[in-house]
């Protein structure tokens, strides 16, 4: 799902993002001798600012550097710069998830405060199987250039990150990645070390639930108040507003087969619908952009089941007449609900054998 053009114009000024994502990559080109003189012209961006880690860049300038820059480096950049990360990296995000009780929390910490470190993608929770807990990584603009490329440098750096905190032994069921596989396709074995699948309906990371309970040894409940607090204080205006997409989703998860409306959840949340959908463009999205995300995500999980009909999958996410259905997956997918679900169950049969 595509953020629409006046939703990336709202976000193209606020200046979110981390310079750690270009100065990796100008570290790499200088190392190789690449050229990069060129790479901020026009954007009102310079290498000088790339240098300041106090510095925040706003996301469209950022995105046309890195279009610049991956047509002189290395195809396995992204998988390169993200594998090589660790907790320090993160600054004072990767300092507070160090100091929770748990990994789950820990993760917590990290989805509420991601914009203190600024990037080009989140994570957000997605529908998966029970006993699992799968992240779906979603593009801060759209920018279909760079995607293969933010995906693989933002779920290789994460994946780093856990492994920080809770060791090397962290193995993810599966990650999904929602393009072809690209010609470095062994390069993702290496750097992920599980199975992964392409050309998925997203980008996803599925782990075993069981991770979520593993204590922490650096767990420091007076340092995590104290830095909790340093977080709190460093995000951005313009992202303390996502709570209302929060609770947005919220809503929408528990009533998908309803089929809500925008007025509905403006009432539900007692604002206005002109004010729920401005406090949405503020933060990047729309609520027709959420309603589809959640249903094309509930349908992915569903899809999985045998022993459910594609109509019945349909009702769950609000389609009384399942041609409806199929026609708003193809658009949204690419693919019928019916070929989908051929492939996720070829995928799990393979799993097993």
């Amino acid at each position: 799902m595509r953020q629409s053009s006046d939703q990336d114009k709202a976000r193209a000024d606020i200046a979110l993002m981390s310079p750690n994502l270009l100065w990796g990559l100008l570290e790499t080109a200088d190392r190789i001798g690449a050229p990069s003189d060129d790479w901020f012209a026009g954007t009102g961006l310079s290498r000088a600012q790339v240098s300041d880690p106090g510095v925040r860049l706003p996301d469209r300038p950022t995105a046309v550097v890195v279009e610049r820059a991956l047509k002189v480096l290395p195809p396995t950049i992204g998988l390169d710069l993200g594998r090589d990360q660790h907790i320090g990296n993160f600054g004072l995000l990767g300092l507070a998830m160090t100091t929770a009780a748990t990994f789950g929390e820990a993760l917590q910490i990290g989805l509420r405060f991601t914009p203190v470190v600024g990037s080009l993608m989140r994570f957000v929770e997605s529908a998966s199987e029970s006993g699992t807990l799968a992240l779906a990584g979603q593009m801060t603009l759209a920018y279909p250039s760079i995607h293969r490329f933010v995906a693989e440098e933002f779920f290789s750096s994460c994946l780093a990150l856990a492994r920080g905190l809770v060791g090397t032994t962290l193995r993810p069921l599966r990650i999904e990645f929602s393009y072809p596989a690209p010609a470095y396709r062994e390069h993702y074995d290496e750097v992920f070390d599980c199975p992964v699948a392409f050309e998925q309906p997203q980008d996803r990371l599925v782990l075993d639930a069981n991770w979520l309970a593993v204590p922490l040894p650096t767990h420091n409940p007076i340092a995590s108040r104290q830095v909790l607090a340093l977080c709190e204080a460093q995000m951005p205006d313009a992202a303390v507003p996502g709570e209302v997409t929060a609770a947005v989703e919220r809503l929408l998860r528990a009533q998908l087969p309803q089929d809500p409306k925008l007025a509905g959840i403006a009432a539900q949340l007692h604002v206005s619908e002109r004010t729920l959908r401005r406090q949405l463009t503020n933060e990047g999205t729309s609520f027709h952009d959420i309603h589809d995300r959640l249903r094309i995500d509930r349908a992915y999980a569903l899809l999985r089941e045998r022993n459910l009909t594609i109509a019945s999958v349909g009702a769950a996410i609000g389609y009384k007449d399942p041609r409806d259905f199929r026609r708003a997956f193809k658009r949204l997918t690419g693919q019928t609900p019916r070929a989908l679900r051929e492939h996720l169950l070829a995928e799990m049969a393979g799993e097993r054998r």
